[in-house]
């Protein structure tokens, strides 16, 4: 219930922490009582916090709606999620703290592709789009992606995006999000992406997942890493600590290629697996030095490359 319109500007996080501590479903009273202050009470609690006035609230006048279209949220939200878990987090290296948006083409269709790296990892995602869509390639910044994450968890409805160089907008139904992009160049990443790995396991995912999760409680150092051996029938995962001792698990795999040992980060393998939604989960290898590509059977526009360890 609105008695009287207005406007005021207060910190964001205050707020939402006050909010998220009341008890559900309780009634709040907001009231402006001067120019820079606003009275919160609910129940038996009274906030009085600090503004300052809206006019000051530093709003955009900057049009960046010249080429704007339309997609699915929910394909936008599975995009950001595949491809995040390999966002890098090292800030010498600033163009790599994003995921890189960009329009692709493949087989007389177009895409909207999101890629991240940390050098380590790299992930990729796409869907389909207009072959008329106009999208200037950006890199989305790592706190903007999570906030965009969180809007369209409660979003069902088409989001309508428009960019330009230095900014990108994003409408939906329970919001609009404005941000700008990183200054940078991405990578060229396609030249990391192997193009002939042609030794494939197979394994059940949750049964990959759980596994690993239980041979690496023993260390506490994801350096020290996990061995992967593999055979035509089975694998068997291990993890080797000085300094806490051994874990060994066997587990049924298919592979059509000669034994091969190799050994990950483990929480790469736990990070990337975690966002694969399907029984199993598809590794192509190459060789022990050579990153390999995991994929989803179910998504074929979607990948994630991973550099092996040496231990």
């Amino acid at each position: 219930e609105i008695k009287k319109e207005g406007s005021t500007t207060t910190s964001a996080s205050i707020l939402y922490d006050i909010l998220r501590k009341l008890e559900t479903n309780s009634k709040v009273e907001l009231s402006l009582q001067s120019t820079n202050k606003l009275r919160l009470v609910s129940g038996n609690s009274v906030f009085n916090l600090l503004c300052i006035p809206s006019d000051n609230f530093p709003l955009s006048n900057e049009d960046i709606s010249q080429k704007t279209f339309k997609v699915s949220s929910q394909k936008l939200l599975k995009l950001l999620n595949n491809t995040k878990v390999s966002i890098s987090n090292d800030e010498t290296r600033h163009y790599l703290n994003g995921i890189y948006l960009h329009k692709t083409q493949s087989e007389n269709m177009s895409f909207l592709t999101g890629v991240a790296t940390d050098s380590h990892r790299l992930s990729s995602s796409s869907f389909e789009i207009d072959s008329a869509t106009e999208f200037e390639s950006i890199i989305l910044p790592k706190k903007t992606i999570f906030q965009l994450i969180s809007l369209l968890e409660q979003n069902t409805s088409d989001i309508k995006i428009s960019n330009n160089k230095s900014k990108i907008k994003f409408e939906m139904n329970n919001g609009v999000l404005i941000s700008k992009v990183i200054d940078g160049r991405f990578p060229d990443y396609s030249k990391v992406v192997p193009q002939d790995n042609n030794k494939m396991l197979q394994v059940k995912l949750n049964e990959f997942k759980n596994s690993i999760e239980r041979v690496t409680t023993v260390s506490l150092d994801r350096k020290e890493g996990l061995k992967m051996t593999i055979t035509k029938n089975s694998l068997q995962l291990s993890v080797t600590s000085p300094n806490s001792g051994e874990g060994i698990e066997n587990i049924n795999a298919q592979f059509n290629f000669e034994d091969m040992n190799i050994s990950f980060n483990s929480k790469y393998l736990i990070d990337i697996i975690s966002q694969i939604n399907n029984d199993s989960v598809v590794i192509n290898l190459k060789d022990p030095g050579s990153p390999v590509l995991i994929k989803d059977l179910l998504d074929k526009n979607s990948f994630h490359v991973v550099m092996p360890m040496k231990i």
